[in-house]
């Protein structure tokens, strides 16, 4: 069989992260279109067990050998038994002229002369003497030619077999064209037998055990082509390297064409390509803004090309992911991270991020400490969820939903003391104490429980929603593609989508009435307004106890949880908070806001409003007096406008379709419009009012 290795393959990574090849991470979205491969076949393997099953009858008319065949074949699977070819009489006139089909078990085997071995195998036959049978017999009428049943019988001797026995006889065992190509790129990329069979399991959504083929059939399979393994190897490396090449000059033609974009690389000692890099200009002027956070996710890999795929992500100001820049990586090596790490910083114009996320990768924490050692590196608690199930589920058994929630609990408890406590008694209490994967998350626990990175800004790059926007990110970059240059482009595509972030036209109404909510409705986005005004409207839940020297106790009224220690500083205007969510979301806290409150505070503080978080009209230079009493005017326009207009659309689904509709196309007719600031600045007040 030739096989011929167009597509480009992704998988997640198969590895554990605590090196033994042994340990399958099932992922959360394994399940999905969306992981595992995006480029997989779906094709069906039993598209005959799907249809109607009719008892064959003699004169039944077929317009061939093969199609009766079939059709018998498919009656077999339904009724529990599997059938095969036996004599074939044949003419000089008619060719072959009658076909004899019959029960797997019919006839007897005759005995054969044993090897000359010191032990032979003796295996026992199936076959028991069943009469079941369908002769065929052929016959031309009209100058067409057809086959008809002339002899029938569906008795049989031995015991049928039910639904999930008869799948596993040898006649429906067969490994499909597209499993085929899929079971050799596998074992090219060194996964074993057994694991192979869990990802197909996994990509086709199967239960263990329901493939339509065995572990022994893909070993087999796997033996026999060792010759075509090694031809498509072969293939796979001349693909790469070609293909290497051709997206290397895709991304010096685009350099020319576009002064932002930036690319990078590595050969090897035949001057072949290892290791490619690329980052756009728009990446470059987000990271500016929106490089504090950074999360360097390298959960695919190509199977075609035998790369790892890292790319890196940011937090828009609307709490999406942002492309930031992509790298194939030609191993997961401290050495490629370190390089890949420099990359990313001269691609930056040397910025460095505050925090970066990761997931649990021993080679790449050592590169990050080495070429980041300024930055604090996260592991991403998402990542950490989705292995649990395969790390603990088979160990615990009956014991492992017991074990799950209190795991959870155990991350998102805000206290060290507390947490290690509560580990040493988790441990103890399900024996995990020579586990070495409870040892591998508590050598990384300064990374990953709540009660330990609480303290490290993350902006809100760990919530569900952001993870989403990167799964769609991912979902639109890794569609079918048939080489590297077409992935270049579809990086591209996404690339692009993930920056159009235009400030939306989103009225947010007040809820509590309060002037610090309509303040940060004037100056925060959308995203972050929401997340804001839910602290707000929390923060009036809480009681107020002075303790002296300008700090205060703030507790829940029903103590629904513990209270907090606010200090609060009147001459600098500075509130800080033990929870530390400012410090951790860059959104301040209820137990903060309630203490503002108390002292009659009508706007938040502007150094409480980060840069990343705000509207763009909010950026404007406050020493520039004419700009700010333009917008002034602007913006109290625009509110009793916006004000007027929500009031009206929110009557009926119909206005708000009709407003929505309004406003995207006025929007666009804006946008469009040319800018010429001197007219801006010189527009009369009165003007502001006519749209």
């Amino acid at each position: 069989m030739a096989v011929k290795p167009l597509n480009n393959i992704w998988i997640q990574r198969q590895q554990c992260p605590c090196g033994d090849w042994k340990c399958y991470i099932k992922y959360k979205g394994d399940d999905q279109a969306t992981l595992g491969s995006h480029s997989m076949k779906n094709e069906t393997t039993m598209s005959l067990s799907n249809e109607v099953a009719f008892t064959p009858y003699v004169g039944q008319i077929f317009g061939s050998d093969d199609e009766a065949f079939d059709y018998y074949s498919n009656f077999a699977r339904k009724n529990g038994f599997s059938i095969r070819k036996a004599r074939s009489t044949e003419s000089q006139n008619l060719g072959i002229y009658r076909r004899d089909f019959v029960c797997y078990r019919s006839g007897f085997n005759q005995p054969r002369k044993k090897a000359n071995v010191e032990h032979p195998r003796d295996r026992k036959s199936v076959r028991c003497g069943c009469d079941a049978k369908l002769y065929l017999t052929k016959e031309v009428v009209d100058g067409q030619t057809q086959w008809y049943v002339s002899q029938f019988s569906n008795v049989h001797n031995h015991e049928l077999l039910e639904d999930d026995q008869v799948r596993l006889l040898p006649a429906y065992r067969k490994i499909q064209e597209a499993d085929q190509e899929r079971i050799l790129l596998l074992s090219k990329a060194g996964f074993p037998v057994n694991r192979i069979l869990k990802v197909l399991e996994l990509e086709k959504g199967v239960q263990p055990g329901q493939l339509p083929f065995i572990e022994k059939d893909v070993r087999n399979f796997v033996r026999t082509c060792k010759k075509t393994v090694q031809e498509n190897d072969a293939m796979l490396s001349e693909k790469r390297e070609n293909d290497l090449l051709e997206l290397l000059e895709a991304c010096k033609a685009l350099a020319q064409k576009n002064d932002g974009f930036v690319y990078s690389y590595t050969t090897d000692g035949n001057e072949k390509i290892e290791n490619i890099a690329w980052a756009y200009g728009d990446s470059i002027r987000a990271f500016s803004v929106f490089g504090d956070v950074v999360t360097f996710d390298t959960n695919y890999r190509s199977i075609t090309y035998n790369m790892l795929l890292g790319v890196w992500f940011g937090i828009s100001n609307h709490g999406r992911a942002i492309f930031l820049g992509c790298a194939l990586l030609q191993d997961e090596t401290s050495q490629s991270f370190s390089w890949v790490l420099q990359v990313f910083i001269q691609f930056m114009r040397g910025g460095q991020p505050q925090t970066i996320i990761t997931d649990i990768d021993s080679g790449l924490r050592d590169s990050i400490a080495m070429e980041m050692p300024n930055t604090k590196h996260i592991i991403s608690i998402w990542q950490i969820l989705s292995k649990l199930s395969s790390w603990f589920s088979l160990p615990l058994g009956s014991q492992y939903p017991e074990f799950k929630p209190q795991f959870d609990m155990l991350c998102h408890l805000e206290n060290v003391e507390d947490f290690e406590h509560q580990w040493n008694h988790l441990v103890a209490r399900f024996g995990l104490g020579s586990d070495k994967h409870i040892a591998l998350l508590f050598s990384y626990r300064t990374s990953w429980p709540f009660c330990y990175i609480r303290n490290f800004f993350l902006a809100r790059s760990l919530t569900s929603e952001y993870l989403k926007s990167v799964e769609s990110f991912f979902k639109n970059m890794l569609s079918s593609q048939t080489c590297l240059h077409s992935f270049f482009e579809r990086v591209g595509i996404a690339a692009n989508f993930g920056y159009q972030n235009e400030e939306e036209l989103l009225y947010v109404p007040i809820k509590t009435g309060l002037p610090l909510e309509e303040h940060a409705r004037s100056i925060l986005t959308p995203y972050a307004f929401n997340v804001a005004q839910n602290e707000i409207m929390l923060s009036m839940q809480y009681s107020l106890t002075e303790m002296g020297n300008g700090s205060y106790l703030v507790r829940h009224y029903k103590k629904m949880e513990r209270e907090c220690l606010v200090f609060w500083i009147p001459e600098d205007e500075q509130v800080h908070c033990s929870c530390k969510e400012f410090e951790h979301s860059g959104i301040l806290c209820r137990h903060s806001l309630r203490v503002l409150v108390v002292k009659n505070y009508f706007q938040i503080p502007e150094k409480y409003f980060p840069i990343r978080w705000r509207l763009k009209s909010s950026l404007v230079p406050l020493d520039d007096q004419l700009i700010q009493s333009h917008n002034n005017e602007l913006s109290e326009a625009f509110h009793s406008l916006t004000g007027s207009l929500f009031s009206e659309a929110s009557i009926s689904k119909e206005r708000y379709n009709y407003v929505r509709r309004a406003l995207t196309d006025l929007l666009e007719h804006v946008h469009s419009m040319p800018v010429l600031d001197e007219v801006a600045l010189n527009l009369p007040p009165n003007n502001t009012s006519e749209f």
